[in-house]
Protein backbone atom coordinates (compact mmCIF):
# COMPACT_ATOMS: atom_id res chain seq x y z
CA UNK A 1 0.00 0.00 0.00
CA UNK A 2 2.96 2.86 0.96
CA UNK A 3 4.58 2.19 -2.76
CA UNK A 4 0.72 2.52 -4.64
CA UNK A 5 0.87 6.07 -2.07
CA UNK A 6 3.80 6.95 -3.72
CA UNK A 7 3.21 6.60 -6.66
CA UNK A 8 -0.35 8.37 -6.14
CA UNK A 9 2.04 11.48 -5.63
CA UNK A 10 3.85 11.32 -8.30
CA UNK A 11 2.37 13.69 -11.48
CA UNK A 12 2.89 11.00 -14.04
CA UNK A 13 1.08 8.49 -12.59
CA UNK A 14 -1.19 10.22 -10.39
CA UNK A 15 -4.21 9.97 -12.94
CA UNK A 16 -4.06 6.25 -12.74
CA UNK A 17 -6.92 4.28 -10.59
CA UNK A 18 -6.28 1.89 -7.29
CA UNK A 19 -6.43 -1.24 -9.35
CA UNK A 20 -3.40 0.22 -12.04
CA UNK A 21 -1.55 1.48 -9.70
CA UNK A 22 -1.21 -1.56 -7.40
CA UNK A 23 -0.47 -3.56 -10.75
CA UNK A 24 2.33 -0.80 -11.64
CA UNK A 25 3.24 -1.11 -7.79
CA UNK A 26 4.17 -4.94 -8.41
CA UNK A 27 6.40 -3.96 -10.85
CA UNK A 28 8.64 -1.40 -9.38
CA UNK A 29 11.48 -2.08 -7.20
CA UNK A 30 13.02 0.08 -4.31
CA UNK A 31 16.21 1.03 -4.52
CA UNK A 32 18.83 2.99 -2.26
CA UNK A 33 21.73 5.47 -3.43
CA UNK A 34 24.40 7.03 -0.97
CA UNK A 35 25.28 10.34 -1.31
CA UNK A 36 27.44 11.32 -4.82
CA UNK A 37 26.97 7.34 -5.79
CA UNK A 38 26.80 7.74 -9.38
CA UNK A 39 23.13 5.98 -10.41
CA UNK A 40 23.31 6.19 -14.28
CA UNK A 41 26.64 6.88 -16.67
CA UNK A 42 26.63 8.29 -19.46
CA UNK A 43 26.12 6.60 -22.61
CA UNK A 44 24.75 3.41 -20.44
CA UNK A 45 22.33 1.43 -22.17
CA UNK A 46 18.76 2.77 -21.21
CA UNK A 47 17.20 0.21 -19.25
CA UNK A 48 14.72 1.47 -16.83
CA UNK A 49 12.27 4.71 -15.86
CA UNK A 50 13.53 6.04 -12.05
CA UNK A 51 11.16 8.27 -9.79
CA UNK A 52 12.67 9.98 -6.85
CA UNK A 53 10.95 9.26 -3.95
CA UNK A 54 13.27 10.53 -1.29
CA UNK A 55 16.75 12.88 -1.39
CA UNK A 56 17.73 14.93 -4.29
CA UNK A 57 19.52 13.71 -7.73
CA UNK A 58 21.33 15.81 -10.41
CA UNK A 59 21.74 15.22 -14.12
CA UNK A 60 24.81 16.43 -15.12
CA UNK A 61 27.43 16.65 -17.88
CA UNK A 62 31.04 16.21 -16.71
CA UNK A 63 33.70 17.82 -19.23
CA UNK A 64 37.31 16.45 -20.16
CA UNK A 65 38.69 18.59 -17.65
CA UNK A 66 36.44 17.06 -14.77
CA UNK A 67 34.03 20.29 -14.84
CA UNK A 68 30.26 19.77 -13.90
CA UNK A 69 27.66 21.22 -15.65
CA UNK A 70 24.25 20.33 -13.81
CA UNK A 71 21.43 20.14 -16.11
CA UNK A 72 19.23 19.55 -13.80
CA UNK A 73 17.80 18.65 -9.70
CA UNK A 74 15.47 16.54 -9.13
CA UNK A 75 13.26 15.41 -5.71
CA UNK A 76 10.72 13.74 -4.45
CA UNK A 77 7.68 12.77 -7.76
CA UNK A 78 10.46 13.92 -10.26
CA UNK A 79 11.56 11.21 -12.62
CA UNK A 80 14.15 10.61 -15.02
CA UNK A 81 15.72 7.87 -17.52
CA UNK A 82 12.39 7.93 -19.71
CA UNK A 83 14.25 8.97 -22.88
CA UNK A 84 16.39 6.45 -23.46
CA UNK A 85 13.28 3.93 -23.56
CA UNK A 86 11.62 6.15 -25.90
CA UNK A 87 14.52 6.34 -28.63
CA UNK A 88 16.53 3.18 -27.68
CA UNK A 89 19.95 5.47 -27.47
CA UNK A 90 22.45 4.92 -24.65
CA UNK A 91 21.82 7.43 -21.46
CA UNK A 92 22.69 11.47 -22.37
CA UNK A 93 24.05 12.27 -19.06
CA UNK A 94 25.15 11.15 -15.76
CA UNK A 95 22.91 10.93 -12.85
CA UNK A 96 24.42 11.74 -9.41
CA UNK A 97 23.12 11.57 -5.53
CA UNK A 98 23.23 14.51 -4.27
CA UNK A 99 22.37 13.08 -1.10
CA UNK A 100 21.42 9.91 0.02
CA UNK A 101 18.62 8.84 -2.09
CA UNK A 102 15.58 6.80 -2.72
CA UNK A 103 14.49 5.73 -5.83
CA UNK A 104 11.83 3.46 -7.00
CA UNK A 105 12.79 1.56 -10.51
CA UNK A 106 10.49 0.73 -13.41
CA UNK A 107 12.11 -1.73 -16.22
CA UNK A 108 11.91 -0.95 -20.06
CA UNK A 109 9.62 -4.03 -20.20
CA UNK A 110 7.48 -2.98 -17.64
CA UNK A 111 7.50 0.44 -18.74
CA UNK A 112 6.30 -0.32 -22.20
CA UNK A 113 3.96 -2.60 -20.59
CA UNK A 114 2.15 0.12 -18.54
CA UNK A 115 2.35 2.48 -21.72
CA UNK A 116 0.41 0.00 -23.44
CA UNK A 117 -1.84 -0.81 -20.84
CA UNK A 118 -2.27 3.01 -19.30
CA UNK A 119 -2.58 5.87 -22.41
CA UNK A 120 -2.86 8.31 -19.73
CA UNK A 121 0.55 7.54 -18.45
CA UNK A 122 1.89 8.53 -22.36
CA UNK A 123 -0.17 11.91 -22.22
CA UNK A 124 1.61 12.87 -18.94
CA UNK A 125 4.68 11.56 -20.12
CA UNK A 126 4.56 14.41 -23.25
CA UNK A 127 3.18 17.13 -21.01
CA UNK A 128 6.42 16.21 -18.78
CA UNK A 129 8.54 16.06 -21.64
CA UNK A 130 7.30 19.22 -22.87
CA UNK A 131 7.67 21.13 -19.54
CA UNK A 132 11.56 19.69 -19.39
CA UNK A 133 11.61 21.24 -22.94
CA UNK A 134 10.55 24.87 -22.30
CA UNK A 135 12.96 24.93 -19.69
CA UNK A 136 15.41 23.94 -21.43
CA UNK A 137 15.09 26.35 -24.33
CA UNK A 138 15.11 28.74 -21.45
CA UNK A 139 18.41 27.83 -19.75
CA UNK A 140 20.18 27.77 -23.20
CA UNK A 141 18.72 31.41 -23.98
CA UNK A 142 19.94 32.55 -19.94
CA UNK A 143 23.51 31.44 -21.06
CA UNK A 144 23.59 32.91 -24.11
CA UNK A 145 22.35 36.05 -23.26
CA UNK A 146 22.23 36.77 -19.77
CA UNK A 147 24.93 38.06 -17.54
CA UNK A 148 25.71 35.62 -14.33
CA UNK A 149 23.66 38.24 -11.53
CA UNK A 150 20.81 37.52 -14.32
CA UNK A 151 20.98 33.86 -14.22
CA UNK A 152 21.75 33.63 -10.56
CA UNK A 153 18.50 35.39 -10.29
CA UNK A 154 16.61 33.41 -12.51
CA UNK A 155 17.79 30.04 -10.78
CA UNK A 156 16.39 31.68 -7.17
CA UNK A 157 13.18 32.33 -9.04
CA UNK A 158 12.29 29.31 -10.88
CA UNK A 159 13.53 27.32 -7.50
CA UNK A 160 11.29 29.40 -5.40
CA UNK A 161 8.36 28.65 -8.05
CA UNK A 162 8.67 25.09 -6.72
CA UNK A 163 7.09 26.00 -3.90
CA UNK A 164 5.56 29.15 -2.53
CA UNK A 165 7.28 31.43 -4.55
CA UNK A 166 9.03 32.83 -1.62
CA UNK A 167 11.46 30.39 0.02
CA UNK A 168 14.21 28.12 -1.99
CA UNK A 169 13.06 24.40 -0.43
CA UNK A 170 15.78 22.50 -2.74
CA UNK A 171 18.73 22.37 -0.53
CA UNK A 172 21.50 24.07 -2.82
CA UNK A 173 24.87 25.61 -2.55
CA UNK A 174 26.51 27.92 -3.86
CA UNK A 175 28.89 25.32 -6.03
CA UNK A 176 25.66 23.70 -7.03
CA UNK A 177 24.05 26.81 -8.35
CA UNK A 178 27.08 27.66 -10.10
CA UNK A 179 27.40 24.12 -11.94
CA UNK A 180 23.81 25.34 -12.66
CA UNK A 181 24.28 28.59 -14.53
CA UNK A 182 27.99 27.76 -15.79
CA UNK A 183 29.41 30.00 -13.95
CA UNK A 184 32.51 29.46 -10.73
CA UNK A 185 31.11 29.45 -6.70
CA UNK A 186 33.09 32.29 -5.85
CA UNK A 187 31.36 34.72 -8.86
CA UNK A 188 28.05 33.35 -7.42
CA UNK A 189 28.87 33.71 -4.04
CA UNK A 190 29.86 37.79 -4.73
CA UNK A 191 26.69 37.38 -6.14
CA UNK A 192 24.40 36.04 -4.11
CA UNK A 193 25.92 38.88 -1.05
CA UNK A 194 25.31 41.73 -4.00
CA UNK A 195 21.41 40.08 -3.90
CA UNK A 196 21.01 40.25 -0.52
CA UNK A 197 22.66 43.70 0.31
CA UNK A 198 20.77 44.83 -1.98
CA UNK A 199 17.68 43.48 0.18
CA UNK A 200 16.48 41.08 -2.88
CA UNK A 201 17.10 37.64 -0.84
CA UNK A 202 17.53 36.93 3.00
CA UNK A 203 20.30 33.86 3.45
CA UNK A 204 20.23 31.53 6.11
CA UNK A 205 20.88 28.17 7.88
CA UNK A 206 17.28 27.50 6.82
CA UNK A 207 17.90 28.34 3.54
CA UNK A 208 16.82 31.11 1.02
CA UNK A 209 14.22 33.20 0.75
CA UNK A 210 13.04 35.96 -1.53
CA UNK A 211 12.65 39.41 0.11
CA UNK A 212 11.46 41.20 -2.97
CA UNK A 213 10.12 39.53 -5.49
CA UNK A 214 9.45 41.87 -8.67
CA UNK A 215 12.91 43.21 -8.34
CA UNK A 216 14.49 39.88 -8.28
CA UNK A 217 12.26 39.35 -11.37
CA UNK A 218 13.68 42.43 -12.98
CA UNK A 219 17.75 41.41 -12.30
CA UNK A 220 16.81 37.94 -13.76
CA UNK A 221 15.17 39.96 -16.74
CA UNK A 222 11.79 38.25 -16.40
CA UNK A 223 8.65 40.24 -17.50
Amino acid sequence: MAVVETLRAVPLFAHLGDEELGRLAAAVRDRTYPRHSVILFEDDPGDALYVVIGGQVKVVLIGEDGREVILAVFGPGDFFGEMALIDDEPRSAHVIAMEDAELLVLRRDDFHRALDEYPRIALGLLRALSRRLRRADDKIGALVLLDVPSRVARILVELADEGDGTSVTRRVTHHTIAQMVGSSRETVSRTMRDLSDQGLIEVSREGIRIVDRAALRAVAKLA
